[in-house]
């Protein structure tokens, strides 16, 4: 759900919002973080067959971070390698569940 969603849904009801549970929409995080999210995105993924999904690959990082501070540097390291250990996990449970599908499969 969207915040634009979630608003359209409270006012339907008639009800004020909750901004604690109201889903944060890009314009709402600081300009560090979407830039953050841009360039992950726009690095290479490093995937093998038997294994999946294992990281991004920081050969290119360097000049993506050039223009930021040293601070402002480690925090970009932190959120990125914050984002790379979400899409592992998230890529590392999705090939155990085709994995226990196969398995499945083939024992019935």
């Amino acid at each position: 759900m969207t915040k634009d969603q979630y608003l359209e849904m409270m006012d339907q009801m008639n009800e004020e919002p909750d901004w604690d549970k109201c889903p944060p929409d890009w314009e709402d995080f600081p300009e560090l973080v979407v830039t953050c999210v841009n360039i992950y995105h726009s690095m290479g993924d490093r995937i093998f067959p038997d294994v999946g999904f294992i990281g991004k690959d920081y050969t290119n990082l360097p000049y993506f971070i050039s223009d930021y501070n040293t601070e402002l540097k480690q925090l970009f390291i932190e959120i990125l390698c914050w984002l790379d250990d979400k899409a592992i996990k998230k890529s590392s449970d999705k090939m155990k569940q085709e994995h226990e599908k196969l398995k499945r499969k083939h024992r019935g």
